[in-house]
């Protein structure tokens, strides 16, 4: 009985796990354009608040080693902070992105850096959600333009194949942070 009721816990939790649905990479000139859809097990406001709380971001994301909420701007903005780190293959980078938030509730959050303090010359970072059966559904964009190299002609596979590989777990993360916000 007790390995029925493991096996089931398991098959469950499979069912209801955050499903990438798609990702994809393209690069025009020196800009690229991240796009992905995801759907999560949780409820729009709970998904919601997890992506507008930047101090969450570092708990999710192994890319991610430093996040947080920044005091609001003289005209009441939301801003954050963020500090990847990642390696693909043997070129291993450090960027920082600092700015303001956007947001309409439970709708849309965008994070838009201030290039004077970030190794962006652009960089526009977007969430749609929309409740989907159960669950809701993230459309995300990052459309952004570097100050740092990327290779290009192997830039976008790269980054679509490291954004797939790490993607599963924190998935799985975001959703559970939500899950324990839900009420």
């Amino acid at each position: 009985m007790r390995r029925a009721c493991l096996l089931l816990s398991l098959i469950v939790g499979v069912v209801d796990a955050a499903e990438l649905r798609n990702i994809e990479v393209d690069r025009v000139a020196r800009r690229y354009v991240l796009t992905s859809e995801v759907w999560f097990d949780t409820n729009v406001e709970a998904i919601y608040a997890v992506f507008l709380n930047y101090d969450l971001t570092s708990q999710f994301s192994s890319f991610i080693v430093e996040s947080r909420n920044l005091e609001a701007n003289a005209l009441g903005q939301r801003r954050f902070y963020i500090r990847n780190h990642g390696c693909v293959w043997f070129f291993c980078r450090s960027f920082e992105r600092s700015g303001r938030i956007e947001h309409e509730p439970f709708v849309i959050i965008r994070s838009i850096a201030d290039a004077e303090i970030s190794d962006f010359h652009s960089s526009l970072e977007s969430w749609r959600f929309q409740s989907d059966g159960t669950g809701t559904l993230v459309v995300y964009e990052f459309d952004f333009e570097p100050k740092f190299w990327i290779p290009p002609l192997i830039g976008p596979y790269v980054l679509q194949r490291k954004l797939l590989n790490d993607s599963a777990g924190a998935l799985d993360r975001i959703e559970a942070i939500a899950q324990g916000q839900e009420q």
